[in-house]
């Protein structure tokens, strides 16, 4: 059975020979009987569009040997739906010696002389300045092989084309042309292509396709039909597909699908550059891997490296539950290492890390964010901010710097905490006995509403339920102040429930402006209900300062006591009662209170340290020199030394 192609295109070359006939072209070697000789219109589809006369006699009797085509052994052969009568062509070396025709057989490996009328058409001044440029170069397509050939200028709406039939070769440029069989237009220096259309340039570069229309000045390409572009080990696939050999540049614009290694590409437009080895793609853009999924409305591809280019709002859904939203960034598909920007953000295990900045690396297992950069843990219900973090996936560990700030929301008030430099460890991982410590150094504040505190380093351990302030601690709720060398926080649902205070212990609280209830000890515990500290117990060395209220207010005096503990109740944020042991205690009516009596000798204020609010966490201000804590050295008890004794 014969290609359509090669129908039509024979079809065509019969249409001419009529037509020819018609106008009783003179045969140099004779004619045949005609009398039985059918119609030839009788034996061509209605739908080719020929002119053929109905007094047309039969094709090969017309025609002079001199157009006679070489036709071998293993050559095409015509349509067995032709009558007898439509003899075959002579072979060539069987018919008489002629001079040489000016269209005629083709062996492989030979080329046609341009014509008078493809070098009139080089001068056409209708023609671009590309294809100016071309014909400077003497870029003609070169016919190397065809089975048959036949001229058909004569016949409408082929432009003066040559019907070629049958293993078809062209060149041009580089570029080897193989087909059932083509209309070449040497006036034009193009032609069409059709069945089995295979165009290859050099090893790496093959265009298969149904159809094809190649302009050789402008050196282009229209593949139509079941087109498959092939160049290394990259597959594209699409229906309609124009190619620029100028640019080296492939374009489909009704859908299309790239294949390269485990990647599969499918979007409505797009172009591949196999010199480049960059592939763009745009409207309903989708890269499928067996390991992840990719959609987006723009994208750029290389196939070297297998590298996606993302341009556009694109998501990226991993089989391990891992989801990336980037709007321009790098996605390395085979090591799944990505670095995005413009605010986008990677969601995993309830973990979510958004920044100006991303890079995320799979196979090493952490990610880094840079620039405003948030880590979220929607299932323990805090985050960690600053200029810099990274996460280990494997460990669940983290590290912020640059504006460092941890948040803890698990209540309805969010606590904030800053230092130069935060780290998260997370212990236990996937099982239910997971926890974490958060570790906060250097210039540490934190803010809450009902709780502020200053310090030089912090740890929080969330399976005690406890954080350990160092280096000049300082904690403020409302109107009390409590400070000392350390400060151990003790929380309840994370709410202050106790707080330790070690060495050089001091409370405050403030009356006004110049008047303050002040305990000093060794130690201190303060107990906190509903945010709110309820009792202080003092231990070792108390002294007292507090001012005596009646009912309504009004001081009646302030009363100074030394004592070895003390116990102070509060009710409405006001002393309700003290208990204390034996002590030595002094009261003065207010007016007549001492100067040496009035504060403590560790007492200070330290409202000017104190954090106002969330956005002053990052402002460090540090005590005076004068406030300063002296660290206690612990006392260390002597070895004893024992003589050696003498018996008798």
């Amino acid at each position: 059975m014969r290609s359509t192609g090669q129908i039509v295109c024979l079809a065509l070359a019969l249409s001419w020979a009529a037509i020819s006939s018609r106008a009783q072209t003179p045969d140099p070697v004779g004619t045949t009987d005609r009398t039985d000789t059918p119609v030839l219109s009788e034996a061509l589809p209605d739908t080719l569009g020929v002119d053929v006369l109905e007094d047309t006699p039969a094709l090969f009797d017309a025609l002079p040997d001199t157009l006679r085509v070489d036709v071998q052994e293993d050559s095409f052969a015509l349509p067995d739906a032709l009558p007898d009568t439509l003899a075959r062509p002579t072979p060539l070396d069987e018919a008489p010696d002629l001079p040489p025709p000016p269209l005629g057989a083709l062996n492989d490996g030979q080329t046609l002389t341009e014509d008078a009328e493809a070098d009139a058409a080089a001068d056409d001044p209708t023609t671009t300045k590309r294809r100016e440029r071309n014909r400077d170069e003497d870029d003609r397509i070169h016919l190397l092989h065809a089975d048959i050939l036949y001229k058909s200028d004569r016949v409408r709406n082929l432009r003066g084309a040559e019907v070629l039939i049958g293993n078809v070769k062209l060149s041009h440029q580089g570029a080897i042309l193989d087909c059932d069989s083509a209309l070449y237009y040497r006036q034009d220096n193009s032609f069409d292509a059709f069945d089995n259309v295979v165009m290859t340039q050099g090893d790496t570069l093959k265009l298969v396709c149904d159809s094809l229309y190649y302009d050789g000045y402008e050196l282009r390409a229209e593949a139509r039909g079941e087109v498959t572009l092939y160049h290394n080990d990259t597959r594209l696939e699409t229906e309609h597909l124009d190619y620029d050999r100028l640019y080296g540049v492939g374009m489909y614009y009704e859908g299309g699908t790239l294949f390269d290694g485990d990647n599969v590409l499918d979007s409505f437009w797009g172009q591949y550059t196999p010199a480049t080895h960059e592939a763009f793609f745009t409207e309903n853009v989708q890269l499928t891997n067996p390991k992840f999924r990719l959609l987006s409305d723009t994208l750029f591809y290389y196939t070297d490296t297998e590298v996606a280019r993302i341009v556009s709002p694109t998501n990226i859904t991993s089989n391990d539950g891992t989801f990336v939203y980037g709007l321009r960034g790098i996605y390395d598909t085979r090591t799944g290492q990505t670095s995005l920007m413009d605010r986008s953000y990677i969601i995993k295990d309830m973990r979510t890390i958004v920044a100006d900045s991303l890079y995320s690396d799979s196979e090493a297992g952490y990610d880094e964010a840079f620039g405003n950069a948030i880590l979220t843990d929607d299932e323990n219900l805090c985050a960690l901010t600053g200029d810099y973090c990274i996460y280990y996936e494997q460990t669940g560990n983290a590290m912020a710097t640059d504006r460092a700030v941890a948040l803890e929301f698990s209540s309805p008030d969010t606590l904030y905490i800053h230092g130069d430099t935060l780290r998260m460890y997370t212990y236990n991982m996937n099982t239910d006995s997971v926890h974490r410590n958060l570790l906060a150094y250097y210039h540490v504040r934190m803010f809450r509403n009902d709780v502020q505190g200053v310090c030089d380093s912090m740890i929080s351990i969330q399976r005690d339920s406890c954080t350990y302030m160092y280096g000049q601690p300082i904690l403020w709720n409302e109107v009390q102040q409590v400070f000392g060398e350390e400060i151990d926080v003790y929380n309840n649902d994370s709410t202050i429930d106790w707080i330790h205070v070690i060495n050089q212990a001091m409370t405050v609280q403030q009356l006004d402006s110049v008047s303050y209830n002040q305990v000093a000890s060794r130690e201190m515990f303060c107990y906190f209900r509903d945010g709110e500290v309820v009792r202080n117990e003092a231990k070792g060395n108390v002294l007292v300062v507090y001012y005596i209220e009646e009912d309504d207010g009004n001081r009646i005096g302030v009363n100074y006591t030394e004592t070895s503990e003390l116990k102070m109740y509060l009710q409405d944020k006001r002393i309700h009662k003290i208990w204390m042991p034996a002590a030595t205690a002094t009261m003065y009516p207010e007016i007549k209170l001492p100067k040496e009596r009035q504060y403590l000798p560790a007492f200070a204020w330290f409202d000017y340290i104190r954090p106002q609010g969330k956005d002053d966490l990052f402002d460090w201000r540090s005590k005076d020199a004068k406030n300063m804590l002296t660290k206690t050295e612990p006392k260390v008890v002597p070895l004893q030394k024992l003589d050696m004794l003498e018996f008798d």
